[in-house]
């Protein structure tokens, strides 16, 4: 942000009721290695990769969020290269992938395995579970695997991703049995997507003591402004739903009041729409960043106090997105 001379350093916020602390600001590795969709290796690579990673550090931001799933290990691999290079404690959070046929619960110490081998760390600070499996492993069987592997050092924190409130509460449940806290609930959630707001997901991790991580905070760059429908991003992105014309041209007002503020403030709309999500204290956004100047823009967020008039704005203009 121009004219800081000092940057702020990140909040540190607890994960539920687990002893793992992050900083405020998580960094979402998604499109680090990501070949088919997020085209690493065209537009961006591992240069751009180890910039983005240090960018991020420096900026004091220490939690960083990949999967199994993300370029079918290579993000595990290629964020574990850069954690092992940086000299200094992370949290690293992964996720298991319950594919169908995969063999249910019995899986899941392999996925843990490999995770751990691919990252190259003795021990996963945040372990998730990527999205429910209803057919071959039942939410309390998974849980019950979890549980074992804290028990047995090779994860501190246990986490589930895109679950529902019932959901949620049936993995805390289980967990409570065994004496482990849910951590944490990664959803979408951002200023275009409000839906935990009102589909029970925020008020259930309130009253559980559980974080929600917020993936896509700035929905895949929508809300950078960068976008149009005469601007669509390369590759598969401009094939999904979020990036139809009809939704950008919707979302134009809300990305126009981004700009204004952002001018104002003399940063970017990122770091505002970011800003507005950090505004949460039971919120920890994930923000991705393909190159070092993206993940300055996105820790610039750090250093903004959006006042309860512009809030008010931010959620009248992004009100429509508020519906479960």
């Amino acid at each position: 942000m121009a004219g800081s001379a000092s940057p702020r350093p990140p909040e540190i916020r607890r994960l539920g009721g687990s002893t793992v602390e992050v900083s405020s600001l998580g960094a979402g590795c998604w499109a680090w290695g990501d070949e088919e969709y997020w085209r690493y290796g065209l537009d961006h690579g591992p240069r751009e990769a180890v910039a983005a990673f240090e960018t991020y550090l420096n900026r004091g931001i220490d939690f960083f969020d990949t999967a199994e799933s993300y370029a079918w290990g290579k993000g595990e691999q290629i964020l574990g290269a850069l954690a092992r290079k940086a000299g200094r404690k992370l949290c690293i959070a992964t996720k298991y992938a319950p594919l169908a046929g995969r063999g249910g619960p019995a899986a899941i110490r392999k996925g843990i395995e490999g995770s751990l081998r691919r990252l190259g760390v003795p021990c996963i600070d945040l372990y998730q579970i990527h999205w429910p499996d209803r057919d071959e492993a039942p939410i309390d069987a998974a849980m019950e695997i979890f549980a074992d592997a804290v028990e047995a050092g090779q994860v501190r924190a246990v986490g589930v991703s895109n679950f529902g409130s019932s959901e949620m509460r049936t993995a805390h449940a289980a967990l409570a049995r065994r004496g482990v806290p849910l951590a944490t609930n990664q959803v979408r959630y951002s200023l275009l997507h409000r839906a935990p707001e009102v589909d029970g997901v925020l008020d259930a991790c309130r009253e559980l003591n559980v974080t929600l991580l917020a993936y896509s905070p700035l929905e895949q760059g929508i809300l950078t402004g960068k976008y149009s429908g005469t601007r669509p991003p390369l590759g598969k992105r401009r094939e999904t739903p979020w990036f139809a014309t009809s939704n950008l041209e919707a979302a134009r007002p809300l990305i126009e009041e981004l700009q204004r503020i952002a001018q104002i403030r003399d940063c970017t709309p990122a770091a505002v729409a970011l800003a507005w999500t950090l505004a949460n204290p039971d919120v920890v956004p994930l923000a991705g960043a393909r190159t070092g100047e993206q993940a300055e823009a996105n820790a610039d967020a750090l250093e903004l106090d959006l006042d309860e008039e512009l809030l008010a704005a931010l959620n009248h203009l992004s009100a429509a997105w508020r519906k479960p």
